[in-house]
């Protein structure tokens, strides 16, 4: 169990992001990776396809970065992580909300000379939840370098106004242009930029509105990410506002969210969607 110290929650809160060296043992991420080949390959342990799935063998570009969305519906061990209290608790705790809830998980793999993925805010994303703000969870499953296409962040830039969504997520040609322009607009002309270095196992917090991406993998070894956005406990639907993937999880006419699609991770009170334990469980065949 991680307590965050008083000098870290106000790191998160000036920079926009908090790293750790370790949230779970290098011998987890490894199971956690191994899990990804057959993923990306179409063999979902539980029968279900994730909501998004984002590269395929033989359909897209084997220079693309792969992603995975709600991976923790396909795979038990992705789940196990992805679904974790302690991730629940610790974004909670950082974003002062009274709990916290999955929104979405990736799973993202980006082999030796993948492209970069575009610099964004994931708050650009959230119209479509009340109150619509995300706290994440990223965490390295290969020890990651600033050569080989780890994620950035800008050091503030949660504090920048949120942005419409970027043009081009996938192998954009310019990778930090939309940030330099929210930057410019702002009166920065040096944004103060951080590529994460962590072993595996180690994980960054960041904020919503905090501009990250990530460049081409440059290294010969593929770096190996799992996910957690998460947003409060006390999240709904917006009335009006509408997500083309997860509005399909919205009941006529009530603006509550279903934990069965949006599950509970921890709650101040003690409360965990019940499901969860028995579902993640599954996952122990791995050993983790």
């Amino acid at each position: 169990m991680i307590e965050l110290t008083p000098g870290q929650i106000s790191s998160f809160q000036d920079n926009g992001f908090l790293v750790l060296e370790r949230l779970i043992a290098p011998e987890r991420a490894a199971a956690v990776a191994a899990r990804f080949e057959g993923l990306f390959a179409g063999r979902f342990e539980t029968g279900l396809y994730p909501d998004e799935w984002n590269w395929q063998a033989g359909r897209d570009p084997a220079d693309r970065t792969r992603q995975i969305c709600n991976g923790w519906k396909s795979d038990y061990t992705v789940a196990r992580l992805v679904l974790g209290a302690e991730i629940g608790r610790l974004v909670a705790t950082l974003a002062g909300w009274p709990g916290a809830r999955l929104a979405q998980d990736n799973v993202i793999w980006k082999p030796p000379g993948a492209k970069a993925l575009g610099f964004h805010q994931d708050d650009s994303y959230t119209k479509w939840m009340v109150p619509a703000h995300m706290v994440t969870c990223w965490i390295a499953l290969d020890p990651t370098s600033a050569s080989g296409g780890t994620i950035e962040y800008v050091r503030g830039s949660h504090k920048w106004p949120v942005s419409p969504p970027i043009k081009q997520f996938h192998a954009p040609d310019d990778y930090r242009r939309e940030m330099r322009e929210a930057a410019a607009a702002v009166g920065l002309g040096a944004p103060d930029l951080v590529p994460i270095e962590v072993p595996a196992g180690g994980c960054v917090f960041h904020d919503g509105r905090t501009w990250h991406g990530s460049d081409v993998n440059r290294a010969d070894k593929p770096r190996r990410s799992a996910v957690s956005h998460c947003m409060s406990a006390e999240a709904r639907f917006h009335p009006t506002e509408v997500s083309y993937i997860y509005n399909r999880y919205k009941r006529v006419g009530d603006e509550t969210m279903e934990e069965s699609f949006f599950p509970i991770l921890w709650r101040r009170d003690g409360y965990r969607s019940p499901f969860l334990e028995e579902y993640v469980r599954r996952g122990s065949a791995a050993g983790l």
